[in-house]
């Protein structure tokens, strides 16, 4: 018997015109994808487009969504004849929820989720488990026995999202300030953060002022570089596992576990005893997850 999701998760729009191709899209900050179906669940085509987060805007969600599903390339497809399973980014702040809800172009149908449920259905064929996302951010979620989600983490990389690509930046950074003042040492980590950013106090807040996420997340790459010749990376390295760990057991202690992002697939040796004994390999991404939903709504209606 198929999993049947909490209804509270789940966001419809059903215009009741007929449906001929389903459609799941992974939406995110940086892209669009879109995994294109026939109502036999066969796979016609793929395509991508640029972001679709919702706190980008309704109308640039929409547009990259449209041309992510024109993109699959194929024959005839027309988005009033498609029913989407959306997993977009930043559907938890109502009012870009409602925003993008009120732009619906005109789509036969639609379920919106979040974009890290869509994985967590991907990851694991819509069957209850969890997930373990670190990339530039990191969030931990699962998906429970009784159709609801729990999820631990991702409070944003400005105040949290510890153990991810953001959080290892910022510690390097931190670190090549305190090397700056005399209260660190200035090894190669240091250097190679200075050598980006510049080594001056000035070159260093201006960094800070305007980096954001994916500017810090840039300097993440130099701590894995350095983690054999200096044990400052190595160290940070090692707080990073400890962090994302402790994430999946406050998650569920014993569900399935799948990793996505680069940070989580980098740091995963280091990862616990007992955490290593529930990894598995994922079974899809999120566009996955997403069309898994539309064909397991349109099943259900």
């Amino acid at each position: 018997m198929p999993l049947v999701l909490d209804p509270s998760l789940l966001t419809f729009r059903d215009s009741g015109r007929p449906v001929r191709w389903r459609v799941g899209i992974d939406g995110g900050g940086t892209s669009t994808r879109a995994l294109v179906a026939d109502a036999g669940g066969k796979i016609l085509g793929r395509g991508e487009a640029g972001a679709s987060a919702l706190g980008q805007g309704a109308e640039q969600a929409w547009r990259h969504i449209a041309e992510a599903v024109a993109r699959a390339g194929v024959p005839g497809l027309e988005l009033k004849d498609c029913a989407l399973g959306l997993g977009l980014s930043g559907t938890g702040v109502p009012a870009q929820l409602l925003g993008f809800v009120a732009a619906d172009p005109g789509v036969a149908r639609f379920t919106l989720v979040t974009d890290g449920l869509a994985a967590l259905l991907g990851a694991h064929g819509g069957r209850p488990g969890a997930l373990m996302i670190s990339g530039t951010g990191s969030v931990a979620e699962a998906l429970l026995p009784d159709g609801s989600r729990r999820m631990v983490g991702g409070w944003g990389w400005q105040i949290g999202d510890e153990g991810s690509g953001a959080w290892l930046g910022q510690q390097a950074m931190k670190l090549a300030q305190a090397a700056f003042d005399s209260r660190a040492t200035a090894g190669p980590l240091v250097h190679a953060v200075w050598a980006q950013t510049g080594a001056t106090r000035e070159a260093m807040l201006a960094f800070c002022a305007q980096a954001g996420q994916g500017g810090y997340a840039g300097l993440a790459p130099f701590v894995f570089d350095h983690e054999t010749d200096d044990p400052a990376a190595a160290a940070l390295l090692a707080e990073a596992a400890r962090a994302l760990d402790a994430l999946a057991v406050a998650l569920h202690p014993t569900l399935p576990l799948a990793l996505a992002g680069s940070i989580a697939q980098r740091l995963a040796p280091r990862f616990s005893a007992a955490l290593q004994s529930r990894r598995v390999e994922p079974q899809g991404d999120a566009a996955t997850g997403a069309l898994w939903l539309i064909q397991q709504e349109l099943n259900l209606a």
